[in-house]
């Protein structure tokens, strides 16, 4: 299980900017669940992910692991725990490398440094295995730079290199936002599939509404840095995306926009 537990997360502090985002913020996410977080921009859906991950520190609160508290734990020891797919896909992946060398990478994630060749000839089989699935073609080009590849292929490739490693969390950063409508429903169709087989504890910020009330078992609305809506299980699957439409609407009217 994951909690956030009475969060509070400033910017600016101290000058006429400061900003209050999260105040008392809370927030558990169990095992195996499949969350889909919604809200406008500035609502607090990306510092969320962030908070999580260690990219940015809270200023009050406290983050937990299944009871390990990891608030202060560096952003590159939680990477051993949780694997990440950001909205740009040249974040996920080294450009100038080949795919067969960023496969390599990803494969020795938290394994120690020493001197040995960083690329071990006999995985490369169940890499081009492994790509095959996805039916586009990368098993046939290990030896092709990752810069030369369409944003869709680069994707698909950053969701492979963040799940191979064991891992609890796998933390989805609006990782549709910038495809083609065609490829973002394969790296959808890819996503669903990742997270059912290795049966990953997943979060997805999304601007999607259809994904958001498509896929997952679980739906967030934030606003502000806070939750507005959370609907789980029967009452997630029932929703329609008119309904989601509604609540941004009647946000928008109170808010005086």
């Amino acid at each position: 299980m994951l909690r956030l537990i009475d969060i509070n997360k400033y910017y600016n502090p101290g000058t006429v900017n400061e900003m209050c985002l999260f105040d008392g913020f809370n927030l558990d996410i169990r095992e195996e669940e499949f969350v889909s977080v919604v809200g406008s921009n500035g609502s607090g859906k990306t510092s969320m992910l962030n908070i999580i991950c260690g990219s940015i520190p809270v200023d009050n609160g406290k983050i937990e692991i299944n009871g390990t508290d990891i608030t202060n734990m560096p952003e590159y020891k939680r990477q051993m725990r949780i694997g990440r797919v950001y909205q740009n896909p040249a974040l996920g992946t080294c450009p100038n490398m080949t795919i067969l060398e960023n496969m390599s990478l990803a494969d020795n994630k938290g394994k120690s440094f020493n001197l040995q060749l960083g690329t071990n000839k006999k995985r490369i089989n169940g890499y081009r295995e492994t790509l095959s699935r996805l039916g586009l073609g990368l098993e046939e080009k290990m030896d092709v730079t990752v810069g030369t590849l369409s944003g869709g292929q680069r994707q698909a490739l950053a969701m492979i290199m963040a799940t191979m490693t064991p891992i609890e969390f796998l933390i989805l950063d609006e990782h549709t936002a910038a495809l083609d409508p065609k490829t973002a429903e394969l790296i959808m169709e890819l996503t669903r599939d990742i997270v059912k087989e290795k049966k990953l504890t997943t979060i997805m910020v999304t601007h999607n509404l259809r994904y958001a009330v498509e896929y997952g078992n679980r739906l967030l609305m934030m606003h502000q840095g806070e939750l507005v809506l959370d609907k789980c299980g029967e009452e997630k699957h029932a929703l329609e995306v008119d309904d989601i439409l509604d609540k941004f609407n009647k946000i928008s009217i109170e808010c005086g926009n």
